[in-house]
């Protein structure tokens, strides 16, 4: 099959009407960019809506017992330095509160096998206690314990990945467990 022949045909070259056309056009489609933008907008801030941020903790200075190794002590105290009034100190005498970790736990529990028995699926578990006393030793939260979790699969071709996936998974549980931290003691103000 035959093509018929392609022919090319000069444009001429682009008067300074056709360039403040384009700007025109490139002006308008900002603005409607923006007006766009402004309509999605403005119903979320008349609604109230903002992002979370940390919560305020009713303490001046806090003492925490964590282990110097823990990866949730860590980012605890990073959030408190970075976002609060609150100051952590080194020695219990001189804190308002102490927030003492009773204990601290990662788990995984096969919960679900293929059918060679093989495991297929895992239950990974981030356990935390914790109990909150006054510098005077009253009790301002008995023992708590906050239990995330989150299911997994296996495979034997991807281990590396899934070994990957695991650690994301308890990265994203200990991150939350500490926002969960911090709004609990900041409920203590509340009170």
């Amino acid at each position: 099959m035959r093509r018929a022949p392609r022919f090319t045909v000069p444009l001429p070259a682009a008067s300074p009407a056709l360039a403040r056309a384009a700007q025109r056009r490139s002006a308008l489609r900002a603005v409607t960019a923006a007006a766009i933008a402004a309509a999605v907008t403005a119903p979320l801030s008349g609604c109230g809506f903002h992002l979370r941020r940390s919560a305020d903790l009713p303490f001046r200075t806090l003492y925490t017992n964590f282990s110097p190794t823990s990866a949730i002590g860590a980012e605890f105290r990073r959030l408190v330095r970075v976002a609060q009034d609150t100051r952590i100190v080194d020695d219990p005498k001189e804190a308002d509160a102490r927030l003492e970790v009773l204990s601290e736990a990662r788990e995984k529990e096969v919960v679900g096998y293929s059918s060679t028995g093989r495991p297929r699926e895992y239950q990974l578990r981030l356990r935390f206690t914790f109990r909150v006393v006054a510098r005077d030793s009253t009790v301002l939260l008995p023992p708590t314990e906050i239990v995330l979790h989150r299911d997994i699969t296996s495979s034997d071709v991807e281990q590396v990945a899934k070994q990957q996936e695991e650690e994301l998974l308890y990265k994203e549980m200990q991150s939350d467990l500490v926002q969960q931290l911090l709004r609990r003691l900041a409920a203590l103000g509340n009170k």
